[in-house]
């Protein structure tokens, strides 16, 4: 029986539910096809009611992020913390759970079951971030992960996403690639929780610790009086600062907890999704082949102007909800 037909489905959720890598693997399968009926096995599994902290780990390319992912999950797991990986990667397709692997340094990692490492592809999502990402961070919370870490491989709008799906917002810089400096120029720099400045051991490094400390202290942006942004050295591949680092995202953590922070984030992530949900509602309709001649027809009259695109797009949204 299909999974749309509940039987095959209502399996595979009682599988994710006590753990089972293989449902998971295939659960989220289904998550980034867009199975039928798999928003039915979703929401089960949202209701599970377990919760993770999600740590969304982002910058640009070359900062050795994957690497400082793949330190980061060994010391949870030394501290007996299960983790889920998910890393969204703009070119890569979806793969059954182990080109990360081949990507980063993952050491004692493979063969861990209380790891589950997954790449995914945002395939265009609208945003950058694939809206699948965080239903795949719902089938992890499900399995019982204890943290999971959101790793983004672009730059720009990845990262101003992710802090929409994460409890803690981590932002990765590097000597020598002056992307610290553009990324804070870009605005990035205010959806940080935490600053690392990852191969600390090359040169440059303590000027972009100190350029950092130097622009949170000028920055303009509204910050929580009560959250002193920390910035963190790293080496990832000799695991030097890892620990540090470790400490920083669980103090973090528990700022979150004993203030009402959390709730205040966990409405915003929830705000975020419902939106990114409806949207993608929204243009899966303009898809469906029911509503597609009236779009196409619409764009050719916008194309001629004889009708402005604000005008077309309520009658396609008036179309849709009717």
């Amino acid at each position: 029986m299909t999974i749309a037909g509940t039987t095959t489905g209502d399996r595979l959720v009682d599988r994710v539910l006590r753990g089972d890598h293989a449902a998971v693997a295939r659960m989220l399968s289904r998550v980034e096809s867009g199975t039928d009926g798999v928003h039915l096995q979703l929401a089960r599994l949202y209701d599970s009611g377990r919760r993770a902290h999600v740590v969304g780990v982002t910058g640009a390319s070359g900062s050795g992020k994957s690497s400082l992912v793949a330190a980061l999950a060994q010391t949870y797991r030394r501290r007996d913390r299960t983790v889920g990986v998910l890393a969204v990667d703009p070119s890569s397709p979806f793969s059954g759970g182990s080109v990360l692997g081949d990507r980063i340094r993952m050491g004692d990692l493979a063969g861990d079951g209380g790891v589950f490492i997954r790449s995914m592809a945002t395939r265009g999502a609208l945003g950058g971030l694939a809206r699948t990402t965080v239903d795949a961070v719902t089938v992890l919370e499900a399995a019982g992960k204890d943290v999971v870490i959101v790793e983004t491989v672009g730059v720009g709008q990845d990262e101003v996403d992710i802090a929409g799906a994460s409890h803690t917002t981590v932002l990765v810089s590097v000597p020598g690639l002056g992307d610290a400096v553009q990324a804070i120029k870009a605005g990035i720099m205010e959806i940080a929780d935490i600053h690392v400045v990852n191969k600390a051991d090359r040169e440059g490094a303590d000027a972009v610790v100190a350029e950092l400390r130097e622009m949170l202290r000028h920055a303009r942006y509204r910050r929580p009086a009560d959250w002193r942004i920390p910035i963190q050295t790293t080496v990832a591949i000799t695991g030097d600062g890892v620990d540090e680092f470790a400490d920083a995202i669980e103090a973090h953590r528990e700022w979150l907890s004993e203030s009402d922070a959390l709730a205040r984030r966990e409405r915003d992530m929830a705000a975020s999704r419902l939106r990114n949900i409806v949207t993608g509602l929204v243009l899966e309709k303009l898809d469906d082949p029911a509503t597609g001649d009236p779009f196409e027809k619409l764009v050719d009259r916008v194309a001629r102007r004889q009708i402005d695109p604000f005008t077309a797009a309520n009658q396609l949204l008036e179309r849709t909800l009717s």
